[in-house]
């Protein structure tokens, strides 16, 4: 999965228009793209809509545990089989535990927006198997970190990272990037993310996507040497963990290995994609 793409709940003439964006997740989000007048009535519109269309997955960002809008949230959302929900503000493996009680068939995408989330991110991640993906609210953590630009996020970005991979979660997904015109600052931002372990980024706006693919599709150079390095392993024997070295002097180990391996996945993915 490369794009996630939010619409605002209270926008139900922008959702069939998200989904034909071509994302591989939609996000119909329920908290901050919301006004607070308008939180029963975007909550009814996209589980109405959620319930009677299926176009793909779809992922619902509720409000924040403690507002006076998230039990509502999770009791509407509760009549949807097998629901994504994207919780935000998620600080400790207790909060994940909290929603999985009001909607036991969901799964999990935490988002983690404070220094204290941060530090318990292997917490979170492993609160349970229906975590499927954890995530950064960018925003709110940099002010928490009292951070100016994205270079002092670089550390939390490395941890959440770490803390998905150990967790068996795999790569995680970029934060959003606010500004909706600049594709240059989104390909920068994207690449750099993708140089720190990420793979894909959310989007706010259908014009992001493209851009965002691009600057997660590995080069033709990667492609190339994953899928040499992978035909060398069908000749040799590391079943036991062992090292091979290729014809080029190089020593591979399983773990290259097991990133040739990702890499070339995620190339026929996107190819598949792109049809």
């Amino acid at each position: 999965m490369l794009t996630a793409l939010y619409v605002p709940a209270n926008r139900p003439d922008r959702f069939a228009k998200a989904v034909a964006a071509g994302p591989d997740l939609v996000v119909f989000d329920l908290e901050d793209a919301v006004p607070v007048a308008d939180k029963a009535d975007a909550r009814g519109w996209a589980v109405a809509w959620i319930a009677v269309n299926s176009h793909g997955p779809v992922e619902v960002r509720v409000n924040a545990l403690g507002t006076p809008w998230i039990a509502d949230d999770l009791a509407a959302i509760s009549a949807v089989p097998q629901v994504r929900l994207r919780v935000p503000k998620v600080e400790s493996a207790a909060d994940v535990r909290e929603v999985l009680e009001k909607v036991p068939s969901a799964r999990i995408t935490a988002l983690i927006e404070s220094p204290l989330g941060l530090e318990r991110a292997f917490e979170i991640a492993t609160a349970d198997p229906r975590v499927v993906a954890v995530a950064l609210g960018e925003a709110d953590l940099s002010s928490a970190l009292g951070v100016d630009g994205p270079e002092g996020l670089a550390w939390a970005r490395g941890r959440l990272v770490s803390a998905s991979r150990a967790a068996g979660l795999g790569a995680p997904m970029m934060s959003v990037y606010p500004h909706v015109h600049d594709l240059d600052g989104l390909r920068r931002t994207s690449q750099e993310g993708r140089a720190l372990g990420f793979v894909g980024r959310t989007a706010i706006h259908p014009r992001q996507l493209a851009t965002i693919v691009e600057a997660f599709t590995p080069s033709e150079i990667q492609v190339a040497e994953a899928e040499a390095l992978l035909a060398a392993v069908e000749k040799a024997d590391v079943a036991s963990g062992g090292v091979i070295v290729l014809p080029d002097g190089r020593m591979v180990d399983p773990a290259m290995i097991g990133r040739a391996r990702e890499l070339t996945t995620l190339m026929q993915e996107i190819e598949a994609r792109s049809g």
